[in-house]
């Protein structure tokens, strides 16, 4: 693994040099082959296993946990930061350069009296959600391992320590921009220091002057709109939506308390910590827009007024554009026209599919897959045994029809529905049933569902079982902060 240092050697403000706590009885529990090509590691070894668990020092890492703020469930926290992460620095690889950081490798400047430490239950979570979204092709960090130990931890009980290795094109968040918009801090030197950084690293493209700072956000704004549009379309909801958890580069960052809709719910909670619903999955799109704004009243010393609400008029507009493309892609709609009153027709027919699901307490991810066995052209629709408001379900399936026309090819049309509708996801019973088989000493369950996941459109008729709806007690699971 090379190891460059751009952020340590260009920002030495910007963090704290600290050292990884090493675990003892270090083991492999996860590794993903794909992301380690990433950073052109071939195959997990024992001396990366010592480096990672932090028992030994890798060449090059430089070692540091970074500064920043953050909105947390909307109240500004003044200092925050990597409270159990160590960035080692940037692996060199074929398509560039990736953070690697120990996730949960000991304590650090920024732990608020916390250990610095991961549960294995959340170290084996996150792991599966980088899996799963990348390979539903959301934009996401990456992980490359989870490493266990016997090495015991308090939460609400004794638990044992764990290691994820997260892979990541940037760690910095909206949360940077925000600590050093204070004066006190060095502002607007630091800002635009951090920005100029920024540009550099990840948007070479762009000038650093107003012109490009303008530029920037606007990209900001767009890749934010379209990582969240690309939530609701899948049906996954991020639990925990703080400003401190959102990448600059609009990949889906920091996971906590995550899900994937099981029963379709607007307003669904799946964080025990949220229960007045901030970050229900219905919210998703509004806490995008605020999230942006509180980024954008951080970057005023720098940036134009007009240029930063020019900028933040754009969210809607494009969180609108891609979620119309992804979901007309999974109703099979033609997605060729650009007419506003085409768009509010396709926006309300959308809505009024969503809402039968409601209604119909009907499972998200399989009633959209059922759009692949569905014969478009027929009168009388497949889906409809799903439905107990069969008069409402008619009314959607006529004009559904009249909005797609006929359709000369079915098989094709069905193959492209299953192609954009997953079959499987990240369901969190089967991550709860996976974690339990790891407490015993069995990583096949854990192994199996990481295979699946990395073909979720695919039929893989030996797990056809992990498709089907929940049982009665993992249905709507409400996962704790706890990690």
């Amino acid at each position: 693994m090379r190891l460059k240092q751009d952020f340590f050697e260009q920002l030495p403000e910007f963090y704290s040099q600290v050292f990884p706590l090493g675990i003892s009885d270090p083991h492999w529990l996860a590794w993903s082959q794909d992301a380690a090509e990433l950073i052109d590691l071939k195959q997990p070894s024992d001396e990366l296993l010592q480096g990672l668990s932090g028992n030994a020092s890798i060449d090059g890492a430089s070692y540091y946990a970074q500064v920043y703020s953050g909105h947390q469930f909307g109240g500004y926290s003044p200092q925050l930061g990597d409270g159990r992460s160590i960035i080692l620095g940037e692996a060199l690889g074929p398509q560039g350069a990736w953070d690697v950081a120990l996730k949960g490798a000991g304590p650090t400047p920024y732990s608020r009296h916390g250990d610095g430490r991961a549960v294995m239950r959340s170290a084996v979570r996150e792991f599966l959600i980088s899996e799963a979204l990348h390979h539903l092709h959301i934009p996401t960090t990456r992980a490359l391992a989870v490493i266990g130990s016997d090495l015991p931890v308090w939460r609400e009980t004794q638990e044992t320590a764990a290691i994820t290795v997260r892979l990541a094109k940037s760690h910095i968040r909206f949360g940077h921009f925000e600590y050093f918009c204070h004066s006190e801090r060095g502002a607007p030197a630091k800002l635009k220091q951090l920005l100029d950084f920024t540009i550099r690293q990840h948007y070479p493209d762009l000038s650093c002057d107003s012109a490009g700072y303008k530029a920037w956000f606007m990209r900001v704004v767009s890749d934010t709109a379209k990582m969240i549009a690309n939530w609701q379309a899948i049906g996954f909801a991020h639990g925990v939506m703080n400003t401190d958890n959102m990448s600059i580069l609009g990949d889906t960052f920091d996971f906590g308390p995550f899900a994937f809709l099981d029963t379709f719910k607007e307003d669904f909670i799946c964080n025990h910590s949220d229960p007045e619903g901030r970050y229900a999955f219905g919210q998703q799109p509004g806490i995008g827009l605020w999230n942006l704004q509180r980024l954008a009243q951080a970057l005023s010393p720098i940036i134009a007024s007009d240029d930063l609400i020019e900028s933040l008029n754009l969210y809607q507009v494009e969180l609108v554009r891609h979620y119309l493309v992804l979901m007309r892609s999974k109703l099979g709609l033609m997605t060729s026209t650009e007419e506003v009153e085409q768009d509010e027709h396709d926006l309300a027919l959308i809505g009024g599919f969503t809402g039968l699901m409601e209604r119909n307490q009907l499972d998200h991810t399989n009633t959209w897959r059922r759009f692949g066995q569905l014969d478009p052209n027929s009168e009388k629709s497949s889906l409809r045994d799903d439905f107990v408001d069969l008069n409402g379900f008619d009314t959607w399936y006529q004009a559904y029809q009249a909005r797609l026309g006929k359709v000369d090819d079915v098989g094709l049309w069905q193959s492209e529905r299953n192609s954009v509708n997953p079959k499987y996801i990240l369901r969190n019973y089967l991550a709860q049933e996976a974690i339990i088989a790891v407490e015993q000493g069995d990583l096949k369950p854990l192994q199996q569902l990481q295979h699946l996941l990395q073909r979720p459109f695919d039929e893989q008729v030996e797990f056809e079982g992990m498709a089907k709806r929940p049982p009665d007690w993992g249905q709507g699971l409400i996962m704790s902060c706890s990690s």
